[in-house]
């Protein structure tokens, strides 16, 4: 079909220089795929090279503890990403001998792995025809065919599957599927794309009708909700904080942070402190309290928005067992921590 040989040709002048396109070992394509899930190339590139440096295969990756992995994580989000990585590294090299699935079914058993992702490694390394759909190639086949249907409703998602499977060079699937993704990426972006040197300009319905900012369609998502997070960072002479394990199955789940107080709304000083006083860790403490961040810091996650704030309690002594400051970052913390670490700097 010619829209694949265009796309291939494209492809092959234009491509980007990158370490996993060097390779077709599935260990490091599956690094890259679960990397660059929800992250762009040029934020994902150093987080690839320090996974392949300190985890070289996927038996080393097994072997480490989730703590290192949530470290080298830090500062990519959606640390369930990094969990699943884990798990399924631990899949892989204790069950499977550390021979990883080679077809699109069986890696779609993979913990953390999905049709797009699952797709990717089966055809980049074991050139089975099956098509990428990301939202690189939801942008490129909406707008190329002038497809309205939303991408993230259920229609839109076997709709632009059957298509983009259609589509797919049988004789050279890897190189499709890399194309199509490089082209979303670096030519049809989502926004103000230069349609001026698109080899596809003369044939783009979208272009033609001058619908390239409205596609792709998406079904709006529930306003994220406004959570209201107030941090106990102690400090005690001995140069010693409190950091605590997150629990449970919500956000940052198993990396560390400051004592924790969420409040329905967001407070004033006065109101904080007097809300603190019986706090089980200033109860028998004496302390000194004040506010770091005199504007309240706003961390917007997918579904929820952080409005937080840093309380420095000065204290002789800690009321429970602490970390030395000097070793604090050490710790996986979620980026909202890491970047107060950073500019506190203890």
């Amino acid at each position: 079909m010619i829209f694949s040989k265009t796309l291939t040709h494209w492809y092959s002048i234009t491509k980007r220089d990158l370490p996993w396109r060097e390779t077709n070992n599935p260990y490091h394509i599956w690094l890259s795929e679960i990397i660059l899930q929800q992250t762009q190339v040029k934020q994902g590139l150093p987080y690839y090279e320090a996974f392949v440096s300190k985890f070289p295969t996927v038996f080393d990756l097994a072997n480490a503890d989730e703590s290192d992995v949530l470290k080298l994580w830090q500062g990519l989000g959606y640390y369930s990403r990094a969990r699943n990585l884990h798990a399924s590294a631990k899949h892989v090299a204790y069950h499977l001998k550390g021979e990883f699935p080679n077809t699109y079914k069986e890696l779609l058993k993979l913990k953390g792995v999905g049709d797009y992702t699952a797709s990717a490694i089966a055809s980049i390394c074991f050139n089975e025809v099956t098509a990428v759909v990301d939202g690189n190639v939801y942008r490129v086949l909406s707008r190329y065919f002038d497809i309205e249907t939303p991408i993230n409703s259920s229609k839109g998602t076997k709709e632009f599957k059957a298509l983009a499977q259609e589509l797919i060079d049988a004789k050279q699937p890897a190189e499709f599927n890399q194309a199509i993704m490089e082209f979303g990426a670096t030519q049809c972006k989502p926004k103000n794309p230069d349609c001026s040197i698109c080899p596809f300009n003369t044939s783009c319905l979208a272009f033609s009708k001058n619908k390239i900012s409205n596609l792709p369609v998406k079904i709006k998502s529930a306003k994220a909700k406004k959570k209201y997070f107030n941090f106990l960072v102690f400090i005690s002479e001995d140069e010693k904080t409190i950091l605590e394990k997150r629990k449970g199955k919500g956000i940052w789940q198993n990396l560390y942070q400051f004592p924790l107080v969420e409040t329905e709304n967001e407070l004033r000083e006065k109101e904080f402190k007097k809300l603190v006083f019986n706090h089980d860790l200033l109860k028998e403490t004496t302390f000194k309290m004040s506010l770091y961040n005199k504007e309240t810091l706003i961390h917007k996650l997918s579904h929820q928005h952080l409005h937080t704030k840093f309380w420095i309690i000065n204290t002789k002594k800690l009321p429970t067992k602490g970390v030395p400051t000097s070793k604090i970052r050490d710790f996986a913390v979620p980026i909202l921590i890491g970047n107060f670490i950073e500019g506190f700097n203890f």
